[in-house]
Formats: C-alpha cells, structure tokens, sequence
C-alpha cells in the first residue's frame, strides 16, 4: 500500500511539473510596468532639463615646424593645412553669462576654441584659467542668459544611485547614457596630481571629456574626465564638491593657488602598526617637516600620525592631498594628531608653497579685424578636389581660406569644403555664393569628405 502511494505521487509531481514547463511566463504585473515607466520618465525628465547647460566645445592646436616653408598647391589651390589638428569635448555651463567647465586636458595647447551651445549656436571661447592638477578650466563665450547647470552634493552622493553622463561622445552632441555610482573617492591612478574620482558605469567615450555627470535630480555631480583604457563600464569624474572651488577660484582670480603645510607623510603598513601603536587605515604617518612650515611652527612632529584634518578622517597621503586641494592660502586648519599614543589637535596655518611663482591668468585673446562679407576666399572646383568629394561636372565651388573670426569661421567652415548650394541653387562658380552673400545672409550646402550638410551664415550686424 505504502509503495502504491509513492508511485501516486510521484506520478502527480511529474504531472504538475510537465503542466508547470507548459504554462506560458506571466507579463509583469501592471504595477511593475509603471515602475519601469516611471523610472523611464525621470531618465527623460533630467536628459530635458539638463542638455541645455551642456555644450560642445571644438579646439584646433597648430603643430608649428620652422624648417617648413608653406607651398602652393596644385590648380593654385592651397590645401588644408596637415599641421592643425582638430579635437573636441564637452562643458557644463556654469554661469548665466558665458562661463564654462570643461576638462583641461581638452583645451590644452589650443589655439583657437569654439562652443557650440545645444540649440546649435556657436561661439568664439577664451580661456580665462586652468588647474592642470585637477585636470578642470573654465572658458567664457560673449553670450548671456544660458540655462546653467545646477550643482548636486557629490559627498553625500550615495553608491548605486542612478546617474546619467552627458557629452559628446566621438562629436556626437547632446549624448546622454545612464548607469549607476560605482564608487567615490578613487585615486591613484598617477594621472593628475590631485586625484578624487567618481566612478561610473554609464558609458564614457572621447568626447565625453568635460561633460556632466548628473543625478536623477538633474544636479551635476561631477564633471566627466577619464575611462580606464582596457575597461568597460569604468568611467571617472571630477567630483562637484571639487568642480566648484575650482570654478569659483578661476573665475575671481584667474588661476588656483593652494595652501601648503610643510609636512609629508606616509600610509601605515601591518610593519608600522605597533612601532607607532595605531592599526592600518587608522591615520597616516608624518615622516618629513619643512623647516620654518606651517607644520613646523604649528607643533607638529616627525612621527607623529594624522588621523584628521578638518574634523575628515585620514586613512591615506591621498586623503591628505584631496583635503588640502580644497583650500587656498591662509586657511587655519584644525589637524589631529596621535603622539606616544595620545591624542593632541593642532592649528595649522596654510601658506603658499615655497618657489610657487604667481602666475596671472592667461591675457584676453587680440581681437580679430573686422571681417568682410564671410570672411572666407573661394575658387572654381577643380578636379583634384572633386574626385575627392567624389563629384562630376563642375559642382560646387572650394573654400581655399578662411577668415578668424569671420562668419564662416564661427559656423565651423574650413579649408577644402565644398559649396554646392547657395539659398537653394546649385553653385557652379564662385560668382554665385558671392551673390547670395549680398543681404549678408546665406544657407549654404556644404560638402567635406563624403558627408554634407547646410549651413547658415550672417555677417554681423546683417539685417
């Protein structure tokens, strides 16, 4: 009896199992649906508000060498010239009347700049100061009323909440990728001097570089700045706390100086724990004093271990570097310090580190003459060119310069493109975008490489 019993059951567990892989999986409930919909509105929501304080930013870096004369080109043309190079990245609009953030590594050494804005205008910028040892500089464009961005709290950011990075990725604008805080505080990477990283796995690309890394809150918690090259899903981002001294420091002095305390020190190893009576990530030791220092006059020792700067715990130097990188000359500090194991505070004093020379902010750009009608010269097409362009006939004609500061050059024109349309007629000689440009007004279809595109011009002060 007992044995028929279990084949009985037996039997109905398979049956129940066979009708269990037969059923079809449930859709999600409708309440799991509008969570997904909801959380897929707030990504939209924060994209809408925050894309207008995000901006492009285009460089040209000229690589001069001396011992080359300029040539002229076949059919009198002059070609684009191979010793500028082109690159670009992202900014946050940081204030109403034209002042930007973006990464120093983006503008480094450019020669010209330019910002286009996401409504698609583009601007002129100039560098009004950078701080190469957090990798952060702040342009000016001459424009007013911009959709600034807001700043969020990036120490009480909180690991695994959502956030989104918005740039422009490879060139390509207005991009915007989501994923979650990964980690805070990151370092040690020996890329920049002052290393205090937000880490994301929201996709990070070139181009991205200076952009924003916002909160579901739309608040700007970081700006955008590195990926780690063999990794995917690893991007890095200045945090906002940082972004902000910078900013402010650059945009009232130019430049940023940093207070100094003439002291170094070094992590605690499990070697040291007991000569210096403290456990490992418990404080650092104070292994060198500059004579006649901040540090030096204030009390401090050789031997003595950090373990707080500022009322912040001290686990490592970096811990040391971030908190310092915060504050500028003439800063009192409070520094805790544990001597014979015994707890002592001390009023440190920041000062300007020794042989550090004043260096004042980079003089305004000198202003570009007056252009005339584009400010751009153009000549018949030739057949060099339009193969090329991969062109028949006599389509378009080519711009052989362009003018700083002048109408084609404020829309992104350059050497070697080509102008097929002028105001909706087709251009077969030079006569034609010469007419158009008589209202000081003109659409233009242009064409570079294999790709075109219109593209609007107004001479200043044109009705």
């Amino acid at each position: 009896m007992t044995r028929r019993l279990l084949l009985v059951a037996l039997a109905c567990s398979l049956l129940a199992a066979r009708a269990e892989a037969q059923t079809p999986p449930q859709p999600p409930s409708a309440a799991s649906a509008e969570l997904v919909l909801q959380l897929g509105r707030a990504f939209s929501d924060v994209a809408r508000r925050t894309l207008p304080s995000v901006v492009a930013i285009f460089v040209e870096i000229v690589q001069r060498n001396d011992n080359l004369m300029p040539l002229q080109g076949f059919w009198g043309m002059v070609p684009e010239q191979p010793n500028v190079q082109h690159g670009g990245g992202s900014g946050v609009i940081v204030r109403a009347d034209g002042a930007i953030l973006t990464n120093h590594h983006v503008i480094e050494g450019a020669s010209r700049i330019r910002v286009r804005l996401s409504d698609g205008r583009t601007y002129p910028a100039r560098l009004v100061g950078s701080d190469p040892a957090t990798d952060l500089a702040v342009l000016r464009i001459d424009a007013s009323g911009l959709t600034v961005a807001r700043w969020g709290d990036s120490d009480a950011a909180q690991v695994g909440e959502w956030v989104l990075a918005i740039g422009a990725p490879f060139g390509l604008e207005a991009s915007v990728t989501h994923g979650v805080l990964s980690a805070k505080g990151r370092g040690g990477f020996g890329v920049n001097q002052i290393e205090d990283y937000l880490q994301t796995d929201a996709s990070i690309n070139p181009g991205n570089s200076g952009g924003a890394l916002v909160n579901l809150r739309g608040e700007v918690l970081g700006v955008n700045t590195m990926i780690i090259g063999r990794g995917q899903g690893i991007g890095f981002a200045v945090p906002s706390r940082m972004c902000e001294w910078v900013t402010g420091r650059i945009l009232r002095h130019g430049r940023v100086t940093r207070g100094w305390l003439g002291f170094g020190a070094q992590d605690v190893t499990p070697d040291l724990e007991r000569a210096f009576n403290v456990r490992a990530n418990g404080g650092v030791i104070v292994n060198e004093i500059a004579r006649g220092g901040p540090a030096d006059r204030g009390g401090m020792h050789v031997g003595d271990v950090l373990v707080s700067l500022e009322g912040h715990p001290v686990q490592s130097d970096r811990d040391v570097v971030r908190e310092l990188a915060d504050h500028g000359i003439g800063d009192r500090l409070t520094v805790r310090v544990l001597r014979g194991g015994r707890a002592q505070e001390l009023q440190l004093t920041t000062i300007a580190r020794p042989g550090d020379r004043a260096v004042p902010p980079p003089p305004p750009p000198t202003p570009d003459p007056e252009p005339t009608g584009f400010g751009m010269v153009i000549d018949a097409m030739n057949p060099v060119i339009a193969q090329r362009a991969g062109l028949v006939g006599n389509q378009g004609v080519v711009i052989v310069q362009v003018h700083r500061g002048g109408a084609a050059d404020r829309a992104g024109l350059r050497p070697g493109d080509v102008i097929l349309m002028a105001d909706g007629a087709a251009v077969a000689a030079p006569d034609a975008v010469v007419a158009a440009a008589r209202d000081g007004r003109a659409v233009l279809l242009v064409r570079r490489g294999q790709s075109q595109e219109f593209v609007g011009l107004s001479v200043r002060g044109a009705p």
